[in-house]
């Protein structure tokens, strides 16, 4: 039986699978490959005085003004907060305080905002960097750690419609962008996004007639796959590929779902990409011989992105997609050519 983890990437009690869960997130990287535009002050509208009500889980927050002093409680709500040109004054640690990243580096600049712990909230000392919003739509927090911090500013979170992690980034955004007082800024940023998948969709008409798999290991012989209301496993989705139908029905409402090592045929897809930790390394699943008897490793379908790129599909926000596609896509397009001999690239 399968135990429904307490955040999007934690699938055991230890610290290092919560932070291999991120997909081996020990990563920084060169600058920058946001969306265009992300820097800006967002600033084609002036909302100063304007006052928005927002509906999430939890009931419905009124925010008045433009946020200045913004606070990210989510693991990854940051990444849309600096897209919509608002510097956080506080970050919610995901990775050993590590808070930058190649594709939001240019956004964050000199600013070094406050790291918040990965794990409790520290109410405390989120009231002591005085915030005029808190945002929480990526984190999972319960309904009396939501009233608790709406005694210390409004505060926002995903809407009901959703499982806990399971927020769409285009919904993240465009929300965040409501209570930021930029919602122009954010659909414009949501449309450019979308527009990549689009453009890559019609450069690749090979991947919607392909199935696909975001796949993990945290550990040797420990293996599962991520379902359609994981980030990892949208983002082949929204590029055409399929889920094969098992894994759809194996993961159903969660996010993932674990295989033993004598089911590793549920991942033989036509493509197959690798979420990998220190202690699943390449070799060790490549050596495994269960694995080696799919056709999807014996034909070299399968990716191994680096950490950057591992990074950049479990973040996929409006900033980390666009580093993503530009990364995998190429990968992608080699692993479903026909042609066993090319290179999938990482």
């Amino acid at each position: 039986m399968r135990s429904r983890p307490s955040s999007p990437l934690l699938l055991g009690p230890t610290r290092r699978e919560f932070l291999i869960g991120a997909g081996s997130l020990l990563l920084l990287g060169a600058a920058g490959c946001g969306t265009s535009g992300g820097t800006g002050n967002g600033g084609e509208e002036a909302t100063s005085g304007a006052t928005r009500t927002i509906e999430h889980k939890y009931g419905r927050t009124k925010i008045s003004g433009r946020p200045e002093r913004v606070v990210s409680v989510g693991f990854n709500d940051q990444d849309p907060i600096l897209a919509l040109g608002v510097k956080p004054v506080g970050v919610r640690d995901w990775i050993e305080n590590r808070i930058i990243w190649p594709w939001n580096q240019g956004e964050f600049g000199d600013t070094e905002p406050e790291i918040l712990p990965m794990g409790e909230l520290n109410f405390e000392q989120i009231a002591t960097l005085k915030p005029d919003l808190i945002v929480g739509m990526y984190s999972g927090i319960t309904k009396k750690e939501y009233e608790t911090l709406s005694e210390i500013a409004p505060t926002i979170t995903q809407s009901g419609k959703y499982q806990d992690f399971g927020v769409p980034w285009q919904e993240q955004t465009r929300i965040i962008g409501q209570a930021l007082g930029r919602e122009e800024r954010a659909n414009k940023l949501v449309a450019e996004v979308e527009g990549r998948f689009a453009r890559a969709r019609e450069e690749n008409p090979e991947f919607e007639e392909a199935t696909g798999v975001v796949a993990y290991s945290f550990a040797p012989k420990d293996y599962g796959a991520y379902g359609t209301q994981d980030l990892r496993g949208r983002f082949l989705t929204s590029l055409g590929f399929e889920l094969p139908p098992k894994i759809a029905e194996l993961t159903g409402d969660e996010f993932f779902t674990a295989i033993s090592g004598e089911r590793l045929d549920l991942i033989n897809a036509d493509v197959l990409v690798w979420i990998l930790s220190v202690d699943g390394t390449r070799e060790t699943v490549e050596k495994d011989p269960l694995y080696r008897k799919l056709d999807v490793a014996s034909e070299e379908r399968a990716i191994f992105p680096g950490e950057e790129l591992i990074g950049a599909i479990s973040f996929s926000t409006i900033l980390s997609l666009p580093f993503a596609l530009d990364g995998l896509v190429p990968m992608l397009a080699a692993a479903v050519d026909g042609d066993p001999g090319t290179k999938t690239g990482e």
